[in-house]
């Protein structure tokens, strides 16, 4: 068997923690693992590491990797150019993963939690099963709520290991959910799907040719990155669209076990431990007579009085205050951010990387000042900028410089300029954090200035 994780997705229902730069899939929700990686444990119970692929967007990809590595020695990861939803990512997985004719795939989104892995493996080999008669099979959730913000799948006549699929509804009104919940032959799709490689190639094929990359193994770079000209042209759209919902072959298994998806604030809370009077709390809060509802904070004090059925979600640069029953509409605030091209819609001011993170402070028209803390015993890549300098001054701990190739030791207090296109490295060789203040200067402001020369955790450009 193997496996396609689809993890390239922006997670805009879950804004404002998850944003483009720092999807919901590197995301830890209540747990001590992000979605990526427990989806990834889930499935290395179906399939050996060689025939588990991961797909993500290139801007993802040096983060999906790190994440992988600490599961597996060699995380197989493609990256996508662009984004092109998911039926253009599927068809590129399944053209590396290429295997014998009839090979079977599931293919998994990563914004969903399974403890029962028993179950969920019975639910595979039962969807396998019905997958040897050509059929492309989707699993379905027994709903508990009706929930507006997912598909729904109607399950119809009996066939051999499971159902026809009669047909299929996307994000319906909360009256027509409260009454597929009621009816009970009405399942969430879990965007979970089961099927030989040899059919589902077909299918896309038919159904979707302009979705399709060709199925050549020459549109992959030596690092598994796509290369622009196999997906600059190809149609933008799902898998669910271009193909399930279209096709005739398509049959249903239940998926019987404790399934839950994080992909919306409602969803999480749902499948969240609830207080006396039904509300989920995280972080620093204070309500007064408010019930039914989420309120999560990242730092700062959250209070809320008199209130029922909302979502209230704080970080640090942004605010989010929703009826709960209407969190599928988040989605167009981030798209309004996006067309206003407010960097909120994009990144946090706080970003986390292998070596520790960053915080942005401030910006102006050529320039930005940053709080960069180092972890003991890691350091940046070798590195240099195209369109900016650096001024670093030491804040806490002991700093090493390595700076055109000399090595300078800084402590509090003490600073160092990077002239552009110096080639340079802030490392920590000691027990405590290293924390610098930046300030950058330059024509160009972006993360994407920065070329790799060397670098421990594998992103040499």
């Amino acid at each position: 068997m193997k496996c396609i994780i689809l993890a390239g997705g922006s997670g805009e229902r879950l804004w404002p923690i998850s944003r483009s730069a720092s999807p919901k899939s590197l995301l830890k929700l209540n747990d001590k693992k992000t979605l990526l990686q427990n989806t990834y444990e889930v499935v290395s119970s179906l399939a050996l590491e060689k025939n588990i692929v991961t797909t993500t967007n290139v801007r993802l990809l040096n983060d999906t990797k790190m994440q992988l590595m600490a599961l597996c020695k060699n995380p197989i990861v493609i990256a996508e150019p662009m984004s092109k939803n998911t039926a253009g990512a599927v068809a590129a997985a399944l053209t590396y993963l290429e295997g014998k004719k009839d090979d079977t795939v599931v293919i998994l989104p990563c914004d969903f939690s399974i403890n029962d892995k028993e179950k969920f493996i019975e639910a595979i080999e039962n969807a396998k099963l019905c997958a040897k008669n050509n059929y492309i099979v989707a699993l379905g959730v027994k709903p508990t709520y009706p929930e507006v913000g997912f598909g729904y799948i109607k399950a119809g006549e009996k066939i051999k290991n499971g159902k026809k699929v009669e047909k299929f509804v996307e994000k319906p009104s909360l009256e027509v959910a409260t009454s597929f919940v009621e009816d009970g032959n009405y399942f969430w799709n879990s965007g979970i799907f089961v099927s030989k490689i040899s059919v589902l190639k077909k299918a896309i094929e038919h159904y979707a040719p302009e979705a399709c990359v060709g199925f050549s193994k020459d549109m992959f770079d030596e690092n598994n990155k796509i290369k622009y000209e196999y997906f600059e042209n190809i149609q933008k759209i799902s898998l669910d669209y271009a193909v399930i919902e279209k096709a005739e072959n398509i049959a249903f298994v239940e998926l019987d076990t404790d399934w839950v998806d994080n992909g919306s604030w409602q969803a999480i809370y749902s499948n969240s431990n609830k207080d006396s009077k039904e509300n989920v709390i995280q972080g620093n809060v204070i309500l007064d007579k408010v019930s039914d509802s989420l309120v999560y904070s990242s730092k700062e004090l959250v209070a809320v009085a008199g209130m029922k059925n909302v979502i209230v979600v704080e970080t640090e640069d942004a605010v989010l205050v929703c009826d709960k029953n209407r969190t599928s509409e988040i989605g167009k605030i981030v798209q309004k951010l996006k067309s206003d091209k407010n960097e909120v819609a994009e990144t946090h001011k706080t970003v986390f990387r292998p070596w520790g993170f960053y915080t942005c402070l401030n910006g102006g028209n050529g320039w930005l000042s940053k709080i960069i803390t180092v972890s003991p015993g890691h350091k940046l890549s070798l590195q240099s900028h195209n369109h900016r300098s650096e001024h670093w001054v030491v804040l806490e701990g002991v700093a090493t410089v390595v700076l055109e190739g000399e090595v300078h030791t800084l402590e509090k207090r003490q600073s160092i300029d990077i002239p552009l296109q110096a080639k340079h490295s802030l490392q920590n060789h000691t027990k405590e954090i290293v924390k610098i203040l930046e300030v950058q200067k330059g024509d160009y402001i972006s993360e994407d200035d920065i070329i790799r020369y060397e670098d421990v955790y594998g992103r040499v450009n």
